[in-house]
């Protein structure tokens, strides 16, 4: 898909993974290059795909994903992760590839599209309440390593 300012694309290959390492690092900045590709390679092994908003050969935001099935959602695609680079953010990126997987979500036949996000995301929040998004539920979380 092109747009006047860039392009969506749906990450294939090894070399457009990387390319995105900098747009999830913005997201992700515990993650090194080489942790990031890893850790990519064995999601994708599980169904995560990315798709990118590249221009100028440069990936400005990307958002990873998956299709799961849940007994209380039905099909569902799922966004582990949205992000744009820092500069970048404004400019209507994020939307956009939001607007591609919620037709990427209708096209695999999905019953809804999920996310996580966290408390203190408010210019996120927006984006997603504008897009249709609703507050559904509290995501909870145990660190087994605190366990320890």
């Amino acid at each position: 898909m092109t747009t006047p300012s860039g392009e969506i694309f749906l990450v294939e290959s090894a070399g457009e993974v990387a390319s995105c390492f900098q747009a999830f690092h913005a997201l992700r900045p515990h993650l090194t290059e080489a942790a990031f590709l890893s850790q990519v390679e064995r999601q994708r092994a599980q169904g995560y795909r990315i798709v990118g908003w590249r221009r100028d050969g440069r990936v400005c935001s990307a958002a990873g994903f998956r299709l799961a099935e849940f007994l209380a959602w039905g099909k569902v695609l799922y966004i582990d992760d949205l992000t744009t680079l820092p500069g970048e953010t404004g400019n209507g990126y994020a939307g956009a590839l939001l607007d591609w997987l919620i037709t990427h979500a209708q096209e695999q036949r999905c019953d809804a599209v999920h996310l996580d996000t966290g408390y203190a995301r408010h210019i996120a929040h927006r984006l997603y309440l504008r897009k249709g998004f609703q507050l559904s539920s509290h995501h909870m979380a145990l660190n087994l390593a605190d366990l320890h």
